[in-house]
């Protein structure tokens, strides 16, 4: 299954990002940020489901996040 990772820009967000988005259904885990990807805040939220719907709840919600890496 492929995995993306989603740099945020704060803890809190990224805390916001998770709570939103399991509530709606969706699984996301926040984990420290891997040292060879990106910037932000040093954590990031790990999604399985598409990333553009992903992303697009996101700013629909005004959780802002940095970067999109998918593994």
């Amino acid at each position: 299954m492929k995995k993306t990772i989603i740099t945020m820009s704060s803890i809190t967000y990224a805390m916001k990002a998770k709570e939103y988005l399991n509530s709606l259904g969706y699984r996301c885990e926040v984990e420290r940020t891997r040292k060879n990807i990106g910037s932000g805040c040093g954590y990031s939220i790990m999604i399985s489901d598409d990333p553009d719907l992903i992303t697009s709840l996101l700013d629909r919600r005004h959780i802002p996040y940095k970067g999109i890496y998918s593994f």
